[in-house]
């Protein structure tokens, strides 16, 4: 079994890479370092890109916490069947989210992690999904077959089950709309997956190697593109809806602030600006009501 000192160092070398790729590919903006310690134990590192040439602004975030599970923590984080007592846990993972500046470039997030107990409970978790304010086709076909080329190495069925997953996780119920166009969501993996936890940490880490080359693509194809004020307008409505998703029903968001997290690392990924409007309907047969269109589970963007 790889040891949670293994998987750490290794989340800590993939968070290295992902920063010299995006710094790369902006051109201008440089993270900044910010290390913080957590009272009840552990830290981490966050890093934070502002006012680049293409992103906004942006966080890759690492950490690595311990200490005792909160006794009223959900469902939705731990098998609770497999909680009797106050039990010690350790986590570790890193966590990415991208705003950029060009409306016509999107929204990115990811998080990989890995959980375990001193009861010897663990399992890997994990996610990444693409937000368009504008959602072109290309794009989402691009990003998803990237996924599933990566899913593919692993397992036949990862691919179309943790898609589903991230259409079912990434919705927007008070909305009914999805995120954007979805991508990959899978948590809890372990030995009842079917699957060893040497090779679990090896889908994680194809699922962690994926990010950088596939983001940055987007990035390089999209960034020069000319804008309106009222595509920019359409960007702070769509990032209205990313703010309501990750303060609503965010299971990271959740878990972080009920085990007394760090604050603003937690927040790191809303964005610096954003705009709710009263009832907006978008202009028959515009840009935006075509992406709307596009905004619902079940799509197939590997075709």
């Amino acid at each position: 079994m790889t040891s949670k000192g293994q998987i750490t160092n290794w989340f800590l070398s993939l968070q290295d890479s992902i920063c010299s790729a995006l710094e790369q590919e902006d051109g201008k903006g440089k993270f900044e370092e910010d290390n913080w310690l957590r009272k009840e134990g552990g830290g981490g590192r966050t890093r934070i890109i502002q006012n680049g040439n293409v992103i906004e602004k942006g966080g890759v975030l690492f950490s690595a916490v311990h200490g005792k599970l909160p006794q009223k923590i959900g469902d939705d984080f731990i098998l609770s069947r497999e909680v009797s007592e106050i039990q010690h846990f350790y986590a570790t993972g890193v966590s990415i989210v991208i705003h950029p500046k060009n409306p016509f470039v999107p929204i990115v997030h990811m998080n990989v992690r890995y959980f375990e107990m001193d009861n010897g409970v663990w399992w890997f978790g994990g996610g990444i999904d693409l937000t368009p304010h504008y959602v072109d086709e290309e794009d989402a076909l691009f990003f998803h077959n990237a996924l599933k080329t990566a899913c593919d190495k692993h397992h036949p069925n990862y691919y179309h089950d943790f898609k589903n997953r991230a259409d079912d996780y990434f919705y927007i119920p008070h909305r009914n709309e999805t995120r954007g166009v979805g991508g990959i969501f899978f948590d809890k993996l372990n030995e009842k997956s079917g699957a060893t936890n040497e090779q679990l940490f090896e889908f994680v880490k194809e699922v962690g190697n994926t990010f950088a080359p596939t983001y940055t693509a987007l990035m390089n194809k999209n960034k020069s593109k000319s804008f309106t004020e009222e595509n920019k307008y359409w960007q702070l409505l769509r990032r209205g809806r990313y703010v309501e998703f990750n303060l609503v029903y965010d299971l990271g968001t959740k878990f972080g602030l009920e085990t007394n997290g760090r604050t603003e690392s937690i927040l790191m990924s809303l964005p610096e600006t954003a705009s709710w409007a009263y009832n907006y309907i978008p202009v028959l047969n515009s840009p935006e009501e075509k992406t709307l269109s596009f905004l619902k589970k079940n799509m197939d963007w590997t075709t």
